[in-house]
């Protein structure tokens, strides 16, 4: 055996192997079969090498979620933001941050379970606050402003991801709205029984709070 494949073997390295390599293919792992299935002992086997090459490579399990965040992130930023006035691009760039959580639901879940949402969504944000410093804001108007619109779309994603399969059908919300007894209007009772459109009432409210920060 020659020093440089004695070498190779001992360090767990592979010729032609980066660190791109990997992160890409942990990506698609996520992406096709879910978060659980990013462990460094799958990764290795998608990629036909020892876990050590993958050690070697990207570090511990935590690095190569942060890497795989920052890759994917990255990408998500390069979203187009449309629109001719200032609450248009603004609000363009909010639905970018929306858009983007559900075109990566799996990787939206890694974060979320890793602690790197913020890593995740940090470059649409940026995206975001530019359009509202274009629309004349800066300093602590302009921080409000990106974080008002940021709870509202945070907050409306957790409603709309959220896994109801494990709630029995009778204690979900419509079912509880349907037998309540509290003297309302029978047509209020019969709309709230409706499950609720998501992404109707997030437009909805998310073109008040832009109205309520940005110049017409």
């Amino acid at each position: 055996m020659s020093q440089n494949a004695t070498h190779a073997v001992n360090t767990g390295r592979r010729a032609g192997l980066d660190r791109a390599d990997m992160v890409a293919v942990a990506l698609h792992l996520v992406e096709s079969e879910g978060p659980a299935a990013l462990t460094m002992r799958r990764l290795a086997a998608e990629l036909n090498v020892t876990t050590n090459t993958v050690y070697w490579h990207v570090g511990s399990r935590d690095e190569l979620i942060a890497e795989l965040i920052r890759t994917r992130s990255t990408q998500m930023a390069e979203r187009e933001i449309s629109g001719s006035t200032a609450r248009q691009r603004v609000t363009s760039a909010a639905h970018n941050v929306w858009d983007s959580a559900f075109a990566n639901r799996a990787v939206t879940s890694l974060a979320h379970q890793t602690g790197t949402t913020a890593l995740l969504e940090h470059p649409l944000e940026v995206a975001l606050a530019h359009e509202i410093e274009a629309a004349g804001l800066t300093g602590e108007d302009a921080a409000l402003a990106l974080r008002s619109i940021l709870s509202t779309v945070g907050g409306f994603l957790v409603g709309a991801l959220r896994d109801e399969s494990a709630i029995p059908t009778h204690l979900r919300a419509p079912a509880l709205w349907s037998m309540t007894k509290a003297g309302l209007d029978p047509a209020t009772i019969a709309a709230l029984s409706e499950p609720t459109d998501h992404a109707s009432v997030f437009v909805t409210t998310l073109e008040a709070v832009v109205a309520a920060h940005i110049p017409a």
